[in-house]
């Protein structure tokens, strides 16, 4: 072979090289995708993901499958997707559960959300209300904090598993406020409302999508937004800065994840499909319409969001001393 041959051979190999990400781009995906939920059916995570994952069907060409892999206060389905190959063909549902909670709440967590995983694009963030029951002669957070102060133990806070959202707001409002309650379990928000609609119990913090029936029909009355300001679902609850504990405030958020070392032509794939699916007047309405607020953030913005959710919550959850082990 000459020179100038093995020039041409290796010059040749080298483009190829360099256009394998661009056609690995166009080919994916070539096959169904896989969308690991780590909950059972219902909820947030799952309701999030079957709505994405019509949308992102109809632009990537090819079935999304939604799995439901529930266990371990969503470990179980996370360690799922981590264990799948990073090819872009097995996604997972991230949220503030297992990319942010699960770090603070066990002792030896079997992954790394922030280096094992990458965030495509979040989705959607749903606020929590405080509720109680109609015959509390309390009605504002600062009457409850008040009360709890001069009562310890008085007062009955409903709590769903550990490592919930409702199960933390209520351990880090105790911690933040300085005040003792009584935390009641239940197996499901589900399970809370006939006892706190009755007066057996008298607070909870529901995701506001679970609440809003039950405030609506006025069997329970709403206190507070826990939300930094007033939100678009309930403008009429102060929000937690009005209400004067302004550092308690937290959204449920949803997005889709990768696992780190998924070629990069592939995320930006399913980045631009995300993006088009989030653009849709229908997917909005229907998140919109199960109150939820969309969210539309670009890569550097997303990555930020995570991070600094990270940072807060699991300080506030080791100050609160809340662990799942």
């Amino acid at each position: 072979m000459t020179y100038r041959q093995a020039f041409a051979r290796a010059g040749l190999v080298l483009l190829a090289l360099c256009a394998s990400p661009v056609i690995h781009a166009q080919a994916y995906p070539d096959r169904p995708v896989k969308l690991i939920v780590p909950s059972g059916p219902g909820g947030g995570y799952d309701f999030v993901a079957r709505v994405l994952s019509d949308k992102l069907s109809e632009t990537l060409g090819q079935p999304l499958v939604v799995e439901n892999r529930a266990g371990a206060g969503t470990t179980l389905g996370t360690q799922v997707a981590l264990a799948a190959p990073a090819d872009g063909y097995t996604l997972m549902m991230g949220g503030i559960s297992n990319i942010v909670f699960n770090s603070a709440l066990y002792k030896s967590l079997p992954y790394d959300p922030l280096k094992e995983f990458v965030p495509i694009s979040l989705v959607a963030k749903y606020p929590y209300t405080m509720v109680a029951s109609k015959g509390l002669p309390l009605n504002t957070l600062g009457d409850i904090i008040a009360y709890a102060r001069s009562n310890p133990d008085k007062l009955s806070i409903a709590t769903v598993g550990t490592g919930t959202g409702q199960q933390v707001l209520a351990a880090v409002l105790m911690s933040m406020a300085n005040i003792r309650m009584l935390q009641v379990p239940y197996k499901s928000a589900q399970a809370v409302y006939p006892d706190l609609i009755s007066g057996r119990v008298d607070l909870f913090i529901d995701a506001t999508p679970g609440a809003r029936p039950h405030i609506d029909s006025g069997r329970v009355k709403g206190v507070v937004s826990v939300s930094t300001e007033r939100t678009a679902a309930y403008p009429d609850l102060p929000g937690t800065r009005e209400a004067g504990l302004p550092g308690f405030a937290l959204d449920s958020w949803y997005g889709l994840f990768a696992r780190k070392g998924t070629p990069p032509a592939v995320i930006e794939r399913l980045r631009a499909a995300a993006g088009k699916a989030l653009s849709d007047p229908e997917m909005r309405a229907r998140l919109e319409g199960n109150g939820a607020e969309v969210l539309q953030l670009n890569p550097q913005q997303t990555q930020k969001f995570v991070e600094a959710e990270y940072t807060k919550w699991t300080a506030l959850i080791r100050q609160a001393g809340i662990t799942a082990d």
